[in-house]
């Protein structure tokens, strides 16, 4: 992979990965130190031309005294502000491991792979990577729109260090991959955007790489690629290591060993895909006047932090039933504070105690407001022990025509009646918020994570979800 410079971006042999300082017992694929990058943001374009000239003048000429204030002062003149896209990352990517970034759009993760890779020069810190690094930064990023696919694998092949002989050897295996038929002897600009991620992925997954860099590429592929591309990388990352650009949190908390948060071009928090996850969620719904309502989110100081207890770590009683937890991380303004959650059998009305899977039961949530709003919403989702989301469900779309009051000083009780999936023997956790607004836009008022956990005791079902039969017949016809 082209990279840019030894004060930038340095190569390590592949024979050679020792050469990076990381844990003990581990090899370090990449490590980022103290990563910043700064664009200069001028006020208008004359200003873009002239400033640049003025300060290399000074820098170039050997001026007398009163040459260089009058330089000075006209540089001072230049109307610019600094805009950081990043601001002092740091973090080491072991081999064998599969490191997450998610943030907010604008957040500087397109611009942190773009310099690990290479093709953007930072402006202040150090990255080193250990072997050959294979990267899909952005769509068609490396395709000649004029070439055919076939022409575009060879002069992406080589770019990423095969030779044509290599190149040769491993064409039907990338073609396979691929599966896009004839279209790989047509020119790409003849290409869907699907088919382009297919070509470019099938290149990336067959240049023997040691360190894949991937950017929201897989978003527009089909399931059946995903699919495809996602076992790849499972069996890719036992051995090597990913780096992995996404906002599908399913697919993060699925792949991921690791997860880094960046909101503003800084680092926010590193380390366990769903605790990690969590504060994501705060910044995705924070608008600059939500206020954490706890503080025992993951830290953001550095890259080992301490594990916090996850769900059904501890083993669910029982005999007292599924209980309410208000001392889990929370965030939101504080017009509103959910004050209960029950899981509750439809039959008896009784708490429930395990799920087998099949039983109608009621989930009801209870708010207090703080503050008067309009257009309540309360609703739930329902995770794994991974923080994956199996399903949800809020009041929304029930209530949207006719919404109910939310008068200060008093209580909204929301109850939702369902029939409990199949789920495998394991802890789950639910997670409930209390917002104001529409489906699409709205203020988080509390949103509490691992609000209860629970317990499914059905040792048979398998896969994440299983949908509760009324019947099953078999017959000879």
């Amino acid at each position: 992979m082209p990279h840019i410079g030894k004060t930038q971006v340095t190569t390590t042999s592949r024979d050679e990965p020792e050469a990076l300082s990381g844990k003990p017992g581990h090899l370090v694929a990449v490590s980022a130190r103290s990563i910043s990058k700064v664009y200069r943001i001028w006020s208008t374009p004359a200003a873009r031309f002239t400033g640049p000239m003025l300060e290399a003048s000074k820098r170039l000429l050997r001026l007398k005294s009163k040459k260089r204030t009058e330089v000075k002062k006209q540089s001072e003149g230049q109307s610019y502000r600094n805009f950081h896209a990043l601001k002092d990352i740091s973090f080491d990517l072991n081999k064998g491991e599969s490191l997450g970034i998610i943030g907010l759009n604008g957040s500087g993760k397109s611009t942190l792979l773009q310099i690990i890779a290479g093709t953007l020069q930072a402006s202040e810190g150090e990255v080193e990577v250990a072997g050959r690094v294979a990267a899909l930064l952005e769509l068609g990023s490396g395709f000649s729109p004029e070439f055919t696919g076939k022409e575009n694998v060879y002069l992406n092949a080589s770019l990423l260090g095969l030779s044509k002989r290599e190149t040769e050897a491993k064409y039907q295996q990338i073609v396979d991959f691929a599966d896009i038929g004839e279209f790989i002897d047509q020119p790409v600009k003849t290409y869907s955007s699907g088919m382009i991620v297919r070509l470019a992925f099938a290149v990336i997954a067959h240049v023997d790489a040691d360190i894949l860099l991937i950017d929201e590429a897989l978003a527009v592929g089909d399931a059946r690629f995903t699919q495809k591309c996602m076992r790849f990388l499972r069996k890719f990352r036992e051995e090597n290591a990913i780096l992995f650009v996404t906002h599908d949190l399913a697919a993060m908390q699925n792949l991921c060993d690791r997860c880094l948060c960046l909101n503003e071009g800084k680092k926010i928090a590193i380390g366990n895909p769903k605790e990690v996850t969590e504060m994501y969620w705060e910044t995705l719904y924070d608008n600059g006047q939500a206020n954490p309502l706890s503080t025992d989110a993951v830290s953001g100081s550095g890259d080992n932090q301490a594990k916090k207890p996850m769900p059904g770590d501890s083993p669910v009683g029982l005999e007292a039933g599924f209980t309410f937890n208000s001392n889990t991380a929370s965030f939101g303004n504080g017009k509103a504070r959910v004050t209960n959650l029950e899981l509750l059998d439809a039959e008896n009305r009784e708490p429930m105690r395990a799920i087998k899977g099949g039983e109608n039961v009621s989930l009801r949530i209870s708010a207090a407001i703080m503050e008067s709003f309009n257009e309540p919403i309360i609703g739930f989702m329902f995770r794994n022990r991974h923080g994956q989301e199996l399903f949800s469900e809020n009041t929304y779309r029930w209530y949207q025509n006719k919404p109910c009051e939310a008068l200060q000083n008093k209580k909204l009780v929301a109850e939702f009646r369902f029939r409990m999936p199949m789920l495998p023997k394991g802890h789950y956790s639910i997670t409930v918020s209390v917002a104001e607004g529409t489906q699409e836009f709205h203020e988080q008022h509390h949103w509490i994570h691992d609000a209860m956990s629970v317990e499914s005791i059905n040792p048979t079902h398998s896969g994440l979800v299983g949908a509760p039969m009324d019947g099953v017949t078999l017959r000879s016809v």
